[in-house]
């Protein structure tokens, strides 16, 4: 049974809507030879769901390096936001997927990776104690002062968290 076009252009048919949501689940899952094939085939490297998440953000997110790697390869935007100002690389951040972040940064994705409200992914790693990522981050430039929209510096955010680990290594940091 052959589903016939939608009457709504704006609308998708049922097998459509079903391709979409298998590369979603690619994606979120890393399927990254199958995701790689797809792409070769002409895939939309920035197709985003419902919640505006792009395949680069699910793959970032849920910690699929190689998954990531391809999708950058096929030219997917690091920089891409979802519905709520998140990037893939705040999104691993707060995750604690080093090597996404890595691998990220290394296909030219904003070290800062700001929300609206103003956190950036070094915030987001000091608040939630991802060490390695802080490291990462300030190696490639993260703005150590730089303030969110409520003023707080990824200190602030480390130590209002009760992040010891980050806060002790940005006071180390700050003070050279």
């Amino acid at each position: 049974m052959t589903s016939s076009p939608p009457d709504d252009p704006g609308q998708l048919d049922d097998a459509t809507l079903d391709f979409a949501a298998k590369m979603f689940d690619l994606a979120r899952h890393g399927e990254a030879d199958e995701l790689e094939a797809y792409l070769a085939k002409g895939l939309p490297p920035n197709l985003r769901d419902h919640k505006g998440d792009s395949l680069l953000m699910l793959a970032a997110y849920h910690g699929h390096d190689a998954a990531v790697s391809i999708l950058l390869q096929h030219k997917a935007d690091a920089g891409l936001r979802n519905d709520n100002g998140q990037t893939p690389i705040a999104g691993a951040a707060f995750k604690g997927h080093v090597a996404v972040v890595q691998t990220l940064l290394d296909g030219d994705a904003d070290v800062e990776g700001a929300s609206p409200d103003g956190k950036t992914a070094l915030m987001i790693a000091a608040m939630f104690n991802r060490v390695e990522i802080v490291e990462l981050l300030l190696a490639h430039g993260a703005d150590i002062n730089a303030r969110s929209g409520s003023g707080a510096t990824a200190l602030e955010a480390a130590r209002a968290m009760g992040a010891p680990e980050t806060a002790t290594l940005l006071e180390r940091r700050l003070a050279n």
